[in-house]
């Protein structure tokens, strides 16, 4: 599959519409409105969360006086099937995390039209144009909602906070498969596209820097199997991201090639879970954009256990190096680059959720933390000031409808 480099949201949402406008007007004429309108689904979400440190910040002044309340998400999506093979989705988001809240304006997290040309017994064939949620590791299609993850945050080691909206979603083209056996299911997805980076140039480059980040034409595909009702899982990840990095009259190129390998077993009552990761990040170019070309080396493992009814707990071991050639970092230190700390991060979390309600989740969670690499930029622009060994408490109440 082959798109232009000039491929943009644009483009993306002047598909939706003609396809939708003419999905709509057949659907109608062939099935009634009515009939229509019965397939309308729409549903939303709120997270609050209050975050205390006692060194470095993390999404707010976490580590002054009562901590953060920085860290909010509301959601709101919407779906319509104007015809059996044909569906319309999209969900807007307004998520605050720290910052002045600038970044909390409403946003465009998915919109999708899904076309389904094969579906059957044995097996699904279906492409989705527009903004698609990137199918990488267990968690990143679903992460939006909290009732849908392990706890208040992801390993960050797989799942970055501070870059998230790079590894959210793209626009452009995707396609997905099944194939159902008797014991299991095979799976597939694939896109290409423009990924989304919104914020991100806050992330990579001091704030007081002129800087800007575009993402240019990129790849994603996930294969992933399920056994016994999904009693064991594995899936493979990987993509191929670029992305165009200004600061002022300087101008440089970032290309970020992970892959991932995740595993779980899950008996219903508690589940072990695991994904591995190899990240190779190059980027090019002079002055404040430096040129680099590093592996880096990501992992966790996860224990979770649901006892009584609506009560779950997990421990879980997380582990990220920037580098595999300098896990310590003493030698990016040594270079004058920051702090070693700030090249790796070793995290013992700690969480416990509640159901009070299907619609009411009350979570609590404790971080031990050796290193800085996923501290968010805008909170702690001056890394020589950080902590390497720090902690984090949080507690968060989420509600859906």
């Amino acid at each position: 599959m082959i798109v232009s480099k000039s491929f943009r949201w644009s483009d993306a949402r002047s598909v939706i519409a003609i396809i939708a406008a003419l999905t709509m007007s057949f659907s109608i004429q062939a099935r009634g409105e009515e009939r229509v309108l019965d397939t309308l689904q729409m549903h939303g979400f709120l997270s609050q969360a209050l975050i205390i440190t006692d060194d470095n910040d993390f999404f707010g002044p976490s580590s002054e006086d009562e901590g953060s309340f920085k860290f909010t998400e509301i959601g709101a999506n919407v779906s319509l099937r104007p015809h059996e093979d044909i569906l319309l989705a999209t969900q807007v988001l307004s998520r605050r995390a720290g910052g002045d809240g600038s970044n909390a304006r409403p946003m465009l997290d998915y919109g999708i039209v899904d076309y389904q040309m094969l579906s059957n017994q044995q097996r699904t064939f279906g492409i989705q144009l527009g903004r698609f949620k990137n199918p990488f590791g267990f968690y990143n299609r679903t992460r939006d909602v909290a009732f849908t993850r392990p706890s208040i945050f992801l390993p960050q080691s797989i799942y970055f906070d501070r870059t998230r909206s790079l590894g959210l979603s793209a626009d452009g083209a995707s396609v997905y498969a099944e194939e159902r056996f008797e014991n299991g299911i095979v799976r597939f997805q694939g896109g290409i596209g423009t990924p989304t980076t919104r914020d991100l140039a806050t992330q990579l480059f001091p704030p007081d820097l002129d800087s800007s980040v575009d993402g240019d034409t990129s790849s994603i595909a996930q294969l992933m199997y399920e056994h016994d009702d999904g009693r064991f899982t594995a899936a493979l990840s990987t993509a191929d991201v670029n992305l165009d990095l200004n600061t002022g009259s300087q101008h440089g190129t970032l290309n970020f090639q992970p892959w991932i390998l995740s595993l779980q077993y899950d008996t219903g009552s508690w589940a072990l879970t695991s994904e591995y990761a190899i990240r190779n990040l190059a980027v090019s170019g002079h002055g404040a954009i430096r040129e680099s070309d590093v592996t880096g080396e990501s992992w966790y493992i996860q224990y979770s256990n649901r006892f009584y009814e609506n009560w779950q707990w997990l421990i879980r071991y997380d582990s990220l190096i920037s580098d595999k050639k300098d896990r310590s970092g003493k030698a990016y230190e040594k270079q004058g680059l920051g702090p070693a700390h700030s090249r790796f991060a070793e995290d013992i979390t700690m969480g416990l959720q509640w159901s009070v309600h299907p619609r009411i989740l009350l979570a609590a969670e404790y971080h031990h933390v050796d290193g800085t690499a996923w501290l968010p930029i805008q909170d702690n622009p001056v890394s020589s000031e950080t902590s390497r060994r720090w902690n984090m408490l949080l507690f968060q109440l989420s509600l859906r409808f």
